[in-house]
C-alpha cells in the first residue's frame, strides 16, 4: 500500500499497483516495480554480479573512510557508492569466476589535491607500519597543514586500519599501530585531505608490508 504525505500532487511512499514511490536525499521518485525473474542470468550478468560482490566485500570495512574520501565525486550517490563504482571498473583482475582485487590500482581516496612525493610504508617496531614521504607544500593546492589519509588493509581478516586526517603533510612521517595484524602481510595506501576537508587527493598504493 502506498502512503501520500504531501497531498494529491506530492510524492508518495510504498507501492501503488505496479509503481513504487519513495524519497532519497529529499528527492521524491517513482519507479516501476521490479518484475520477477523467470529465466536464468546471462554470462555477462553472472560476471558483473561476481565482480560486484567481490568489490563490496573488500570495501565495506572502509565505508566510514570512503564516505569522506570520495565525497567530491558523489553526485546523486554516497561517497562509498562512488568508491565501489570506480574500483569496480579499475581494480579487478582475473577471469570469471576467479576474480581478484587488483590492490595497486585501488583508490581509497579520490580528488585533485596533489599527493606527496616518494611515499613509502615499512614495518616498524611494536607491530607498527611507518609511512614516510617528501613534503611538497606549495605544489598546486598542496599546503603544509593538509592531513594524511593512511590505510593498512589485511586480506586475511578483510579488515582495515585507517586515518581520515592524522599527520600533516609537512610532518613527512606517521606510524600506525597495527598490532591486530601482527604476523600478516598487509596492503598500504596514502592520500591527503585539506584541513577544511574540501580538497582530497587520489591515493597512492605504497605496497605490501609484513607486520612484525
Amino acid at each position: 500500500m502506498g502512503r501520500i504525505s504531501k497531498g494529491i500532487l506530492g510524492g508518495f511512499s510504498g507501492t501503488v499497483g505496479t509503481v513504487v514511490g519513495g524519497s532519497w536525499k529529499g528527492i521524491d521518485y517513482m519507479r516501476s516495480q521490479a518484475a520477477r525473474r523467470t529465466g536464468s542470468f546471462t554470462q555477462a550478468q553472472l560476471e558483473q554480479q561476481a565482480k560486484f560482490g567481490l568489490m563490496v566485500g573488500f570495501l565495506k570495512c572502509m565505508m566510514g573512510l570512503l564516505q569522506i574520501s570520495f565525497r567530491n565525486y558523489a553526485i546523486q550517490m554516497t561517497g562509498y557508492n562512488n568508491a565501489v563504482s570506480y574500483n569496480l571498473k579499475n581494480a579487478i583482475t582475473g577471469t570469471y569466476p576467479s576474480y581478484n582485487i587488483d590492490y595497486p590500482n585501488v583508490l581509497v581516496s579520490r580528488g585533485d589535491l596533489p599527493n606527496v612525493l616518494a611515499p613509502s610504508a615499512v614495518a616498524a617496531a611494536s607491530s607498527g607500519v611507518k609511512f614516510d614521504w617528501t613534503d611538497n607544500t606549495g605544489v598546486g593546492k598542496a599546503k603544509a597543514n593538509d592531513k594524511a589519509i593512511l590505510v593498512v588493509y589485511s586480506p586475511a581478516q578483510n579488515f582495515a586500519i585507517y586515518t581520515t586526517g592524522s599527520a600533516a603533510r609537512s610532518a613527512a612521517t606517521e606510524t600506525l599501530n597495527c598490532a591486530t595484524f601482527s604476523g600478516e602481510t598487509v596492503h598500504t595506501y596514502i592520500g591527503f585531505i585539506s584541513e577544511d576537508g574540501k580538497d582530497i587527493s587520489n591515493s597512492i598504493y605504497t605496497g605490501t608490508v609484513a607486520v612484525s
